[in-house]
C-alpha cells in the first residue's frame, strides 16, 4: 500500500493514510478491524479508524512506544509516497449488529477502534455513549470524536485522571438503556476498572467486550508434551517456552501474530488432553469445550493437537 498522508496528531502519535499501490479497490471491513502492517522486522496489527463502509483509503494511527517493536520504525522510516506491505483487514473487535445502543470506552491510543465503532454507529443511524480517558496533550483523534458528537447521535464524555475515570465508568455503566453492549480498548488499568464497574453494575459477560494492547506477565508454566495428530510426532514443551515456538521449531506451520494471547491468530484444534487456557480471546464456553487453544500462551497436559 502507498502512504498518501502522514499527519502528526500528538508528539508521539502519527496518523497514516494508505491506498493500494496498484490503484485497485479497497475491501470494506467491520468496525474494530485491524490492518497487519510489516514494519521493519515486525508484523504489527493497527486498528483502522474509519467506519469501514466503501473505503477509499485506510487510516491507522501509530503510537511511538520507545521500543524496537515496529511502531518506532514506522515513525522513523515512513514518509508520504513510501510503500508498505499490509495484510487484511481482519476483524478482531467487531460490534454486535443487533445492539440497541452502545457504550464505547477508550483510553489513550485505544480511541482508534472506538472511533471506528462510533463512526459506523453514526453512519447507520444508531446511538452510543463514548467515554474517552486521556492525558492532557496525548489525546489522538480528539477533534474527530468531538466533531462526530456535535453532528450525530454520539454522546461524548471526556475525562482525565484515574479516579475520575473510575467514577465516570461506574456512572455510565449504571445508566445505560436495555439492549446496550459495551466495548473498551486501552491500557490494562483502564480495562480492569471497566470490567470491575461492569460487574458491580450487574452486566453479563456477553455484553462486555474489550480489546487489549498486550497481556500481563505470566509464569513460565510447567513442562508438558504434545502429540501432533497428523504426523504422530511427540514434542516436548519446556517451562518458559511456548507451544507455538516448539511447533515452529519442528517445522509445523502455524499462523501467528501477537504471541501474547490477545489476537487469536494462533488458535489451533485440540483432540484430547487437558488445556490450561492463558489467553484473553476464548470465551467461557470455548474454554469448557476444550477443543481449541491459543498455542502462543496456553499450556496443558498430554495434549493431542489437530494440525
Amino acid at each position: 500500500m502507498r502512504v498518501v498522508g502522514v499527519v502528526p496528531m500528538t508528539p508521539s502519535i502519527r496518523h497514516y493514510r494508505l491506498v493500494p499501490a496498484d490503484g485497485g479497490p479497497l475491501t470494506p471491513y467491520r468496525p474494530g478491524s485491524h490492518l497487519i502492517v510489516t514494519a521493519g522486522d515486525h508484523r504489527n496489527a493497527y486498528s483502522l479508524v474509519d467506519d469501514g463502509m466503501l473505503p477509499t483509503s485506510y487510516g491507522i494511527s501509530v503510537l511511538r512506544r520507545g521500543s524496537d517493536a515496529g511502531s518506532d520504525w514506522l515513525h522513523d522510516n515512513v514518509s508520504e509516497g513510501d510503500v508498505l506491505y499490509a495484510e487484511g483487514p481482519r476483524s478482531m473487535f467487531a460490534p454486535i449488529w443487533d445492539q440497541r445502543h452502545a457504550l464505547l470506552v477508550a483510553g489513550g491510543i485505544g480511541i482508534t477502534p472506538i472511533l471506528s465503532h462510533a463512526r459506523s454507529i453514526a453512519r447507520l443511524g444508531g446511538t452510543c455513549d463514548v467515554v474517552y480517558s486521556y492525558r492532557s496533550g496525548s489525546a489522538a483523534h480528539l477533534p474527530d470524536i468531538r466533531a462526530l458528537a456535535q453532528s450525530s447521535s454520539v454522546t461524548l464524555f471526556e475525562v482525565t485522571g484515574a479516579q475520575d475515570t473510575q467514577w465516570l465508568l461506574a456512572d455510565r455503566l449504571a445508566n445505560q438503556p436495555l439492549g446496550t453492549h459495551a466495548y473498551a480498548c486501552g491500557p490494562a488499568a483502564l480495562l480492569e476498572a471497566y470490567q470491575g464497574a461492569a460487574r458491580a453494575a450487574g452486566w453479563t459477560s456477553a455484553r462486555v467486550h474489550l480489546e487489549r494492547f498486550s497481556a500481563p506477565e505470566r509464569s513460565p508454566g510447567e513442562p508438558f508434551q504434545v502429540t501432533v495428530r497428523s504426523t504422530g510426532a511427540v514434542i516436548d514443551v519446556p517451562a518458559g517456552v511456548s507451544l507455538l515456538q516448539r511447533l515452529l521449531d519442528h517445522g509445523v506451520t502455524v499462523a501467528n501474530l501477537c504471541r501474547q494471547g490477545v489476537c487469536g491468530e494462533c488458535r489451533i484444534g485440540v483432540r484430547s488432553g487437558t488445556v490450561e487456557h492463558r489467553d484473553f480471546v476464548l470465551g467461557a464456553d470455548e474454554r469448557v469445550a476444550g477443543d481449541s487453544m491459543l498455542c502462543c500462551v496456553s499450556r496443558g497436559h498430554d495434549i493431542e493437537v489437530d494440525l
